[in-house]
């Protein structure tokens, strides 16, 4: 029997800029996207049906049923007559926390199936959500349009912290509460970075435009953001997405781990998680092995 392992990296938007709305009420963005080193862990294995299980420490009110994203992807893929998979699922980020988690388990199971079944991914996966298509290669990129325009562009390792506070934000309620949904983009060309520390620099000149109306919406927020701040060789604390996972940037790995220790004495009771920020090609593939039993 095979195995497939893959892994779904979170999506950190390191900028995002809402430059305007089309006719049909879908939002603009200009966005920098970067891949953490946490993330979910999917396996499945050969089977004759089509089963998905979720467990790990963020599994509560993960649903296991056709609602999804997992299993949605499973269904754009040519699935081979009398083929199936048993698709088990350990969820470590935090739902609907802006750091596409779903969406990033969604292309892993793309992935992980398309290697199952020995079938080419499907070209059109926008239909799952903005966010699938530049999971399906998680490395640094640039997002424009609905989410469809996708550049890969180069960025240096950056040490993160990342932190949940534990609450939930609609995204639309978000996105109505932008006072201005038509803001200039980053810029054209994008810098060349010699470090994490000129990229951080660069990145402080930029916007999170969502974060705003998300602080406030869930103050809270803004909470976090100042604990990011106050702690030792932050260099920027930002919102990812629409909220309410924020990251904090460093100059090395042990100041954000550092920092991660920290705030764990202060606040037990917030998500968090640290790395470096960076190209995830390699981890993402799915590996193959074959089940010992």
């Amino acid at each position: 029997m095979r195995i497939i392992d893959a892994f779904a990296p979170a999506k950190i938007n390191l900028t995002l800029h809402v430059t305007g709305q089309r006719a049909d009420g879908y939002h603009l963005l200009d966005s920098l996207v970067a891949f953490g080193p946490m993330g979910d862990r999917l396996v499945l294995r050969e089977s004759d049906v089509l089963s998905l299980s979720v467990a790990g420490p963020e599994a509560a009110g993960v649903p296991a049923d056709p609602s999804n994203l997992v299993l949605k992807a499973a269904a754009l893929l040519s699935r081979p007559a009398g083929q199936g998979a048993e698709i088990h699922l350990d969820k470590y980020l935090p739902p609907a926390s802006g750091i596409g988690g779903g969406s990033s388990d969604a292309a892993a199971a793309l992935r992980g199936l398309a290697a199952l079944w020995d079938q080419p991914l499907p070209a059109e996966t926008a239909q799952l959500g903005a966010d699938v298509p530049m999971c399906l290669t998680p490395q640094p990129q640039r997002v424009r349009g609905i989410g469809e325009t996708l550049d890969p562009v180069a960025l240096p390792p950056l040490p993160a912290l990342l932190v949940n506070p534990r609450v939930e934000v609609p995204t639309p309620a978000i996105f109505k509460g932008l006072d201005s949904k038509d803001n200039p983009p980053m810029p054209e060309a994008l810098p060349t970075f010699a470090g994490a520390h000129d990229c951080i620099d660069w990145l402080a000149t930029q916007r999170n435009d969502l974060q705003a109306p998300a602080i406030a919406s869930a103050p809270v927020i803004g909470e976090v953001l100042d604990g990011l701040m106050m702690l030792p060789g932050c260099r920027l604390a930002r919102m990812s997405g629409s909220g309410a996972t924020c990251f904090a940037l460093f100059e090395t790995l042990d100041g954000a781990q550092a920092a991660e220790a920290m705030l764990a004495q202060r606040r037990p009771d917030w998500w968090r998680a640290s790395g470096m920020l960076g190209d995830q090609t390699q981890k993402a593939q799915p590996q193959s092995r074959a089940s010992s039993s």
